[in-house]
């Protein structure tokens, strides 16, 4: 029976890792293995050691596309935890109308990237864009947005966060509703108003999930591409430009592709950073 279960398990184990042999742990090698190389698709690709990392050193379009990727992360990361989490405590009430602004919520997380910008080109026209007009009625007179380079990464944000919420809005909907209803009423019998509970109760309650959230959110935002890539196509003088569109850039545009899997692996690095210092941060925290 035992050698019966043992096998059924690795029969059913085995497509799954397969899988993961073939489309993870496959290409990392492969692009490891490229990113010492002169590769241009067309020719086999010859061994140059550390010359695609050397050249990164002296490349100012890389400087260019990481700058702009942290500044992305920096206002994307604040504002979409900021919106998810204020959503999420609007929505944790017992009113069948919250259900449908759930669902309502997370219609842009599964529409097609395409049509989102599509919405949010029409919404960011100078001229005709619902944001201008709206802020014209205030007085204001709205920026250019995508044709100007002091506003087109912000432009980005905005459409990055309405589009992206959704999934994080739900993290923190689950994690509201693990929070012991006592700890609540009691800080409540205790004379704390919404202010105080949500500050000495909330928040410290969703520690753990605001890790996780924040770990999802920087790792995205350095992953960034489809927005740059169908809005501003890296423009206007290269404002967009984040790591992900210059990787695509040298990689299918230049045809240079060990230099774009250099940029990769100093992509993954970064990103394999971040998710080790949460995961110290998540285990400082859970020690408390």
């Amino acid at each position: 029976m035992r050698r019966r279960e043992s096998t059924a398990a690795a029969a059913f184990l085995s497509i799954p890792v397969l899988v993961f042999l073939a489309f993870v742990v496959l290409p990392i090698g492969l692009m490891a293995y490229y990113s010492f190389t002169d590769y241009d698709v067309l020719t086999p690709p010859s061994w140059i050691g550390f010359g695609n990392y050397t050249k990164l050193l002296h490349d100012p379009f890389f400087r260019i596309a990481l700058k702009n990727t942290v500044i992305y992360t920096l206002m994307y990361v604040p504002l979409g935890i900021a919106v998810s989490l204020g959503t999420a405590l609007l929505l944790n009430r017992r009113v069948r109308a919250a259900k449908y602004f759930r669902v309502l919520f997370y219609v842009p997380v599964v529409s097609s990237t395409v049509a989102t910008a599509s919405i949010w080109y029409w919404m960011l026209n100078p001229q005709r864009g619902l944001i201008n007009i709206m802020l014209g009625w205030f007085g204001i007179n709205g920026p250019a947005w995508l044709y100007d380079s002091n506003w087109a990464m912000p432009a980005i944000v905005l459409m990055s966060v309405w589009a992206g919420f959704g999934t994080n809005m739900v993290i923190y909907l689950a994690g509201l509703q693990n929070i012991p209803p006592e700890l609540t009423e009691a800080a409540r019998t205790e004379g704390a108003n919404g202010w105080q509970v949500f500050r000495h109760v909330t928040l410290p309650c969703l520690a753990k999930t605001t890790l996780l959230v924040t770990t999802l959110q920087i790792i995205g935002a350095f992953q960034v591409f489809d927005q740059a890539y169908v809005l501003t196509q890296g423009g206007p003088g290269n404002s967009t430009v984040t790591l992900v569109y210059y990787i695509y850039d040298r990689g299918f545009g230049a045809l240079q592709m060990g230099y774009a899997s250099a940029i990769s692996v100093v992509l993954f690095l970064v990103i394999l950073v971040v998710a080790l210092v949460n995961a110290g941060l998540v285990k400082r925290t859970g020690d408390r």
